[in-house]
């Protein structure tokens, strides 16, 4: 019996061992799949990355001449009012200055509206 028994734990430790060997086996599998999901993610995000890229560099290009467009407009716009109002000021110089003149050269002692007696 005592035969039987020795025989019958050693077969229940070889049987342990198999099953450590399996799960060992386990871990390292789902360990490779972890690694080899993170390498797929990472690739996955550097081609979503990529395209992304190029799709806004495309949009770039294509909006870049209505801006600049725009942008000429505008400037015409303002070189046409800053030539405006430089006209204006040639015209009207010299009456601001025969104004300013006579308000300095003509002085009416006079006492103000506010001023009581």
């Amino acid at each position: 019996m005592a035969a039987s028994s020795s025989q019958g734990i050693n077969t229940l430790l070889e049987a342990e061992r198999e099953a450590a060997k399996i799960v060992q086996k386990a871990k390292q599998y789902r360990i490779q799949r972890l690694k080899d999901a993170r390498s797929e993610a990472t690739k996955d995000i550097e081609e979503l990355k990529a395209q992304k890229n190029q799709e806004y560099q495309n949009f770039v290009a294509e909006h870049a001449g209505a801006s600049d467009a725009s942008l000429s407009i505008v400037n015409q716009e303002m070189d046409a009012k800053i030539a405006e109002i430089q006209g204006a000021f040639a015209q009207n110089k010299d009456k601001a200055v025969e104004k300013m003149l006579d308000a300095i050269v003509n002085v009416q002692a006079k006492p103000h509206v506010n001023a009581r007696a």
